[in-house]
């Protein structure tokens, strides 16, 4: 057989030089056969060692009718039925090879979007402790969101699984993508909704969150990975690549070093799309919807009327109010960050939220308020304490009885 390199010799002096057949010939020394097939020929080359079989083969066909009755039998246990004396590693390969054909297909494929067409989400709970403050520590949650067709990867941590965190985040997710895809996939999450006799029922809250954006709602069905397989290799590339062998100060700097890992991660090449993820979300952005003239507020708000040690309670926090407003009732809100404190439309507290358990937080301003009022009290009390009581030998001395 001839080798690559007079094969590659006889085409380019063939193609390169107009060189005949016989002068190929009388050049280089070969066959004019040889000379004919090479130039006729659409690729190099390539030796093939000839099959010698396997033993396997002569009991396959005892394999394949045990394989239609019992697509699912280990090869161990084909081994057995068919009295397999040989090594087992070769009898599983050809298992593994043959027991495909018996199985009913996978009704998954490989799924293409169009631009601005949906983003997946999920929720992703790193397996590192972060430091929340008072000597306390805990595993939270980081919203995950990948665009369909462009892959761009965004992610926020965020203090909880309760709706308004959850959603809070995704409206951070959705800064980063700089528009509003068309649908939103999710699974069955209890901040979202759930499937229920055969329909998905959304929660209050992102009924009105998508609402509000104009987005399509979509739960992935029970026991179907697959819907959101973008996002779920999302979370195994933040897992290895992020996540390995960094340390955090609390949630902030968390948020910080994912930040700039994003900014680096979406300008690699997608292994699928085989385009930056941030060079195609332009295209997928101008597919999105724009942003309403109004965000929806996923913040968590109540309404309490402000007891005499002047605190609220969030979660198992204590935060504190301003004093004067003892009494009154007033709006508490609850951002991913801050708690707010309002009465009658006016600021009266305003407290960085704490992630750590069973705190109570005075403000230094309402610590000073508090001062000033129990000063004022004690001279009112005073002031009370000296007045004057009259001498009743005055009444006498006036009436003639004395």
């Amino acid at each position: 057989m001839i080798n690559v390199e007079d094969w590659a010799e006889i085409r380019r002096v063939h193609r390169a030089e107009g060189m005949g057949i016989k002068a190929i010939v009388r050049r280089l020394g070969i066959s004019r056969n040889t000379v004919r097939e090479a130039l006729r020929s659409e690729g190099p080359p390539r030796y093939e060692r000839v099959s010698r079989g396997s033993a396997v083969d002569v009991v396959e066909p005892e394999i394949l009718g045990l394989l239609k009755e019992f697509p699912d039998m280990p090869a161990t246990v084909i081994a057995e039925r068919i009295g397999w004396t040989r090594g087992i590693t070769v009898l599983r390969d050809r298992v593994s090879e043959l027991r495909p054909l018996f199985v009913p297909p996978d009704p998954c494929q490989r799924t293409t979007y169009q631009p601005g067409e949906l983003a997946q989400f999920d929720l992703w709970q790193p397996d590192v402790e972060i430091p929340l403050g008072f000597g306390q520590t805990d595993k939270l949650w980081v919203v995950v969101g990948v665009a369909g067709f462009s892959r761009l990867i965004a992610a926020w941590m965020v203090p909880s699984r309760a709706a308004h965190d959850v959603l809070g985040g995704m409206l951070v997710l959705l800064g980063q993508f700089g528009a509003v895809p068309r649908k939103a996939v999710w699974d069955q999450e209890g901040c979202i909704g759930q499937w229920r006799a055969g329909r998905q029922v959304l929660t209050g809250e992102y009924q009105t969150f998508r609402g509000t954006l104009g987005m399509t709602a979509v739960l992935c069905g029970p026991a179907d990975p697959e819907a959101k397989g973008v996002v779920e290799r999302a979370n195994q590339y933040l897992e290895t690549s992020f996540l390995s062998g960094r340390r955090f100060e609390n949630l902030a700097d968390f948020n910080r070093q994912l930040e700039f890992w994003l900014r680096r991660a979406n300008q690699r090449i997608h292994g699928t799309t085989r385009v930056r993820p941030a060079d195609a979300i332009w295209e997928d952005r101008g597919a999105m919807l724009s942003f309403p003239p109004v965000l929806p507020d996923p913040s968590w708000r109540f309404t309490i009327r402000l007891p005499r040690d002047h605190y609220v309670r969030v979660d198992t926090n204590d935060y504190s109010v301003n004093p004067r407003f003892v009494g009154r009732r007033v709006d508490v809100r609850v951002t991913l960050d801050e708690v707010i404190v309002t009465c009658d439309r006016t600021e009266i507290a305003r407290h960085s939220r704490c992630l750590a358990k069973h705190q109570s937080l005075l403000a230094a301003d309402h610590a000073r308020i508090l001062r000033a009022m129990r000063v004022q009290a004690a001279q009112a009390t005073a002031l009370e304490a000296e007045v004057e009581e009259r001498d009743l030998t005055v009444y006498d001395q006036i009436t003639g009885a004395a």
